[in-house]
């Protein structure tokens, strides 16, 4: 029996795109968007500061040193999150349904500047119970230890966990843990998927 649903928040209840940052970094330093992405990637910037290795403001600072960007905390952030789109994947009203009946629990690979913006912008994240979040447990997604914090914050064995990710590894990991874990694809897929495994979604 499922007890707590785990979803994954990037590109399954929020959508974004990092070309959007991308092209404001372009605007700030005249470099293109392959370049960007490669020197981003070569510094292993991404992972640090999703691993809680790197505070905001240390990150911000080495982005632009790597870049050659001469530019404020202030006006970083606002480029930096303008990644995520306005509407989400799934609705308030379907996940306000699950809280009623099941532990609702987010698990992502993330970074603080990035979360506390989409905590300020996307209110259907107050229906969620736990949140474990890779830059402050120090892991990331596919690690088995960050599923171990999932199923503890679930309060639940693991095989009464079922988790959505859009990354088939982070599905295949979780279920290398002992969870039941989809790929998502779509809301109405998710949707089928809970039906399927007797969840009640209203």
């Amino acid at each position: 029996m499922i007890k707590s649903i785990i979803f994954d928040l990037g590109k399954v209840i929020i959508p974004f795109e990092f070309e959007r940052a991308y092209r404001h970094f372009e605007a700030h330093t005249g470099l293109t968007t392959p370049e960007i992405r490669r020197r981003l990637g070569e510094a292993d910037l991404y992972r640090q500061f999703e691993s809680g290795l790197l505070e905001p403001p240390e990150f911000v600072e080495r982005v632009g040193g790597c870049l050659g960007m001469s530019i404020s905390y202030e006006d970083f952030c606002p480029m930096w999150t303008s990644i995520f789109l306005p509407d989400p994947l799934l609705t308030e009203e379907f996940l306000e349904g699950l809280a009623r009946n099941y532990k609702l629990v987010l698990l992502s690979n993330t970074n603080a500047i990035h979360f506390e913006m989409i905590r300020e912008t996307y209110p259907l994240l107050r229906h969620f119970h736990e949140f474990v979040l890779s830059y402050r447990v120090g892991v990331m997604k596919p690690s088995r230890a960050i599923y171990e914090r999932a199923v503890a914050a679930s309060a639940c064995q693991a095989e009464e966990c079922l988790f959505f990710d859009d990354m088939a590894e982070n599905v295949e990991a979780a279920r290398e843990a002992g969870l039941h874990a989809v790929q998502f694809l779509s809301a109405g897929q998710a949707e089928s998927e809970l039906v399927a495994r007797g969840v009640r979604i209203r």
